[in-house]
C-alpha cells in the first residue's frame, strides 16, 4: 500500500525517540533553577524533576513575631522555582519533539 508507513520503521523510530527522551530526563534531574523572594531573603533551588533541592532563608528575615511574612517569601520563592523548572523542561521536550508528526496526532509541544 502506498502512503503506509513500514511498520518495522516506525518501530525503531519510536524506539529511539523514547530512548533519546529518557536521556534528557536524565540530564534535566541534573539540572537545576532557582529563584528568590523578598530581594534575595529567600532562595529555592528546583532540579529538572520539580524537586525542591534547597532553600536558603537570610537570618534577617526571620522573625518569630512575624512568620506569616516568612512563609509568603518561601512560597513565593518555590513557586517561581517550579515554574522555572516547568519551563526549563517544556524548553528541552519541545526541542526532543520538534518535527515529529504522527499521523492522527496533534503536536504535543
Amino acid at each position: 500500500m502506498k502512503g503506509i508507513p513500514n511498520m518495522g520503521q516506525l518501530l525503531k523510530q519510536a524506539q529511539a525517540f523514547q530512548s533519546k527522551m529518557a536521556k534528557v530526563q536524565e540530564e534535566l534531574a541534573q539540572r537545576t533553577v532557582e529563584a528568590t523572594a523578598g530581594g534575595n531573603m529567600v532562595t529555592a533551588v528546583v532540579n529538572g524533576n520539580q524537586e525542591l533541592v534547597s532553600i536558603t532563608i537570610d537570618p534577617v528575615v526571620i522573625d518569630p513575631s512575624d512568620t506569616e511574612m516568612l512563609q509568603d517569601l518561601v512560597v513565593a520563592a518555590v513557586n517561581d522555582a517550579m515554574s522555572r523548572a516547568k519551563a526549563m523542561v517544556n524548553e528541552e521536550m519541545g526541542k526532543l519533539t520538534k518535527g515529529i508528526n504522527i499521523p492522527g496526532l496533534p503536536n504535543l509541544f
